[in-house]
């Protein structure tokens, strides 16, 4: 039987799908007993390594201080995961939550400059090794912290991946958390197994309370990236990883009207340096050369809806609800659909969250959207309505209470 790619020590102790009167994934007897013949699992677990790894008791220890550990996962690359772990760490942390992000994408990390921390460096004290700071109430931790080189491509086999991960889990000092972040590479691979593996070994928090872990999945409309979140679920469950929901980015383009240019395909072109012949200046027929028609497309839409702020969208991608259909048959929960935003991007490449520099959610004080985007100079951001309704439910859902350290 073909062997699944999953260690033993990354199932549950008793699978789903186990026989009857199974010993235990854990077990000297695991996938030698009697009662394992036919199990789908008798080979990973016949052909994995027994025995307690000495490196768990330390994690645990210093994740006992971290009440809920959310792990963002994709499929596939390039669907905006690492967009989607900076700006929910920096919501967190706006909303007055202690918040760490742990960037362990250990070949492209790419946190430090979507925070705005290129050229940080990692500091050790006899606690450990320190975070860089975003914020007071923002620690985030990399591999690009410690690479020389930024441009070096990190060229490692799995052991030492997860070796770095098993480190970053034990020796980095993050104090007391409400939320620790995991931005995960794309895929399910090795690394996966020791994050979901580490985080779960850890069920109480250090004032005694319950310590959640869980998943985000980020995916994009398009059906080959849907088809992979199938399988991100499939692992959660196979491993034991609770899934809190699906994030679908880039769900259609919208931006502002103003940033848009219009161009009109002309039949013919005079040669007066390309003015359109039709007289409207409009007509778009035939094959011929594109006019630019931006001013007289602006002056119409602002003198038909004076006032108003105007936006354009499109989906670039499908419509069609594949995440919705996706959802319902895995029962798993949408938790919304982020557009893409060109505001977002140029925030994730000036290194600044969208949300704004004022607290949200239990605040009385707190500003309104608009104002706090015009505060962080991306005045009516597409992009976060959907993003705060986003973290309104990953609080709800883990019941986010704040750390009293």
């Amino acid at each position: 039987m073909a062997s699944s790619g999953i260690e033993a020590s990354a199932l549950p102790e008793v699978p789903e799908n186990a026989n009857q009167h199974c010993p235990g994934t854990s077990s000297d007897q695991a996938g030698k007993s009697a009662a394992c013949a036919g199990c789908p699992n008798q080979s990973i677990c016949a052909t994995s390594p027994k025995g307690p790894d000495p490196d768990m008791a330390a994690i645990a220890e210093r994740m006992s201080a971290v009440k809920h550990k959310l792990l963002v996962l994709s499929g596939k690359g390039g669907v905006g995961k690492s967009t989607v772990s900076a700006q929910l760490a920096f919501a967190l942390a706006r909303r007055g939550f202690e918040v760490g992000l742990l960037d362990i994408d250990i070949c492209g990390p790419s946190v430090p400059k979507m925070l705005g921390l290129e050229g940080q460096e990692v500091h050790s004290s006899n606690l450990g090794w320190s975070p860089v700071y975003v914020e007071e109430n923002l620690a985030v931790m990399s591999i690009g912290f410690m690479l020389p080189n930024p441009d070096e491509a990190v060229i490692w086999r799995g052991p030492r991946k997860n070796g770095l991960i098993k480190q970053f889990l034990k020796d980095v000092h993050w104090g007391p958390l409400d939320y620790l972040v995991v931005d995960a590479p794309p895929g399910t691979s090795d690394e996966h197994i020791t994050i979901a593996q580490c985080l779960q070994s850890a069920a109480m928090t250090s004032d005694g309370s319950a310590s959640g872990t869980a998943a985000i999945i980020v995916t994009t409309p398009q059906d080959v990236a849907v088809i992979d979140v199938r399988k991100e679920v499939s692992f959660c469950r196979k491993v034991g990883l609770p899934v809190l929901g699906v994030v679908e980015n880039m769900a259609g383009l919208v931006t502002p009207l103003e940033r848009c240019t219009f161009t009109a395909a002309t039949s013919s072109v005079a040669a007066n340096g390309g003015a359109a012949v039709a007289g409207d200046g409009f007509t778009a027929a035939g094959t011929g050369a594109e006019v630019d028609v931006t001013s007289q497309v602006l002056a119409f839409l602002t003198e038909r809806f004076p006032g108003a702020s105007l936006r354009v969208r499109t989906e670039v991608f499908r419509a069609g609800g594949a995440a919705d259909r996706m959802c319902t048959d895995m029962n798993v929960e949408l938790l919304g659909r982020v557009p893409l935003d060109p505001g977002l991007g140029a925030a994730a490449d000036a290194g600044q969250p969208v949300v704004g520099p004022v607290p949200f959610g239990e605040s009385s004080n707190a500003e309104p959207m608009d104002t706090v985007a015009s505060a962080v100079g991306w005045d009516g951001l597409a992009c976060l309505p959907a993003l705060l309704t986003i973290v309104d439910k990953v609080v709800d859902r883990t019941r986010g209470t704040k750390s009293s350290s």
